[in-house]
């Protein structure tokens, strides 16, 4: 694995870097989004034959952890392109594709992706959302809870449980759901947090689909799951990252120039100490977030699983300190609009938690990485 970027990789930061500045913290989700799709950026991991890159999740964690050191992440990147995008372009049929990569790289159309249960959470053995077969078509039944951004997708990759013919047992598959299908509502769930993606709870009352709306092998469903969850974790790091280091930049900014008693408080090292902590910490997680995303994109999917939850988590850990440190730098100022960092206090507790908390990353680690046994 290299150690250091690429010509290539410091370019692209530093053009994705310029398109973040241009936008900055008061930016049109829209805008970026249309400006980010004609420049190349939003579709850099899908395949060249359906209009995008030619890349991998590397270069698309870098394009999403710029936008966020510039103040505006686009939240639906994590999802549109990178967790979507990757299973259509590795397990859909041709016609998938065809349908929906090129659509996906230009910005034209997005899609959301649905695997969150009132019950089980992210827990995919015991998700209760099922299908069964009616003659050629599938029957959709069941409930999702904070899925993003339902409103301005144009489907939801759904993942549903159906039961294996040889065995009895219900295994997961992946289902691409019109926003406008039959049976397919959805409710806004009222968020303190305020973003420009809302989250919703969606309803699946046999919802009819045609045979083609199944995303590959019906028998792989597990392992096209991960497919795409691992580049979700992922991106998940690169926009805490990005997060991490507006709030760093902004803390930094204001040291310098902040003057008391004669000197800038960037001079005293009560200040000066916990920013360079925080920078360590977000330069460490960078590393663990690039190695998982050079492991995703070598197609080495077991140690991309294991790299992908320990990036996550150090990058979760990691805003949240650089967060709380800025603001606690600019004192009553860290929690004025002006200086656009309040809001980074609960939206860094986000990457804690989604799209798997901390503490089950630490399970995983110690269950599959440690080798010691499980407590349930």
């Amino acid at each position: 694995m290299p150690t250091i970027e690429t010509d290539e990789h410091k370019s692209l930061r530093e053009a994705v870097a310029a398109l973040g500045k241009r936008h900055g913290r008061d930016f049109n989700r829209e805008e970026l989004w249309s400006e980010a799709a004609k420049l190349g950026y939003l579709g850099v991991n899908l395949p060249e034959a359906y209009g995008g890159g030619g890349g991998g999740i590397a270069e698309l964690s870098i394009v999403l952890e710029e936008l966020g050191a510039a103040g505006c992440p686009l939240l639906m990147m994590v999802v549109s392109p990178a967790i979507c995008g990757t299973v259509i372009a590795r397990f859909g049929t041709e016609a998938q594709k065809q349908e929906w990569l090129p659509a996906l790289a230009d910005g034209t159309r997005t899609m959301a992706f649905g695997i969150t249960e009132p019950d089980a959470g992210s827990n995919s053995h015991r998700i209760t959302t099922t299908a069964h077969r009616d003659g050629a078509d599938w029957l959709l039944t069941g409930r999702k809870v904070f899925i993003s951004g339902v409103d301005i997708a144009d489907a939801t990759l759904i993942v549903g449980r159906t039961e294996d013919s040889r065995t009895g047992r219900l295994k997961p598959c992946l289902f691409i759901v019109p926003r406008d299908a039959e049976g397919f509502t959805r409710r806004q769930i009222d968020m303190e947090l305020q973003a420009a993606e809302k989250q919703f709870e969606l309803t699946l009352d046999d919802v009819r689909l045609p045979a083609e709306a199944l995303v590959g092998d019906e028998d792989a469903g597990l392992l096209q799951l991960f497919a795409g969850l691992n580049p979700e974790r992922i991106m998940t790091a690169a926009f805490a990252i990005g997060m991490g280091r507006y709030a760093l930049s902004q803390a930094i900014t204001y040291a310098k120039d902040r003057t008391v008693w004669n000197a800038p408080i960037g001079a005293h090292q009560a200040i000066a100490h916990p920013l360079a902590q925080a920078h360590i910490d977000l330069e460490l997680a960078r590393l663990m977030m690039q190695k998982a995303a050079y492991l995703y994109d070598e197609g080495d999917d077991a140690a991309a699983g294991e790299a992908a939850n320990m990036a996550k988590y150090a990058a979760g850990e990691a805003c949240v300190k650089a967060v709380d440190q800025a603001v606690h730098t600019l004192g009553g100022n860290g929690l004025t609009r002006e200086f656009g960092i309040a809001s980074l206090i609960t939206a860094a507790r986000v990457a804690r938690i989604a799209p798997v908390s901390r503490e089950m990353i630490l399970n995983y680690v110690s269950h599959q990485t440690l080798g010691l046994p499980k407590s349930y």
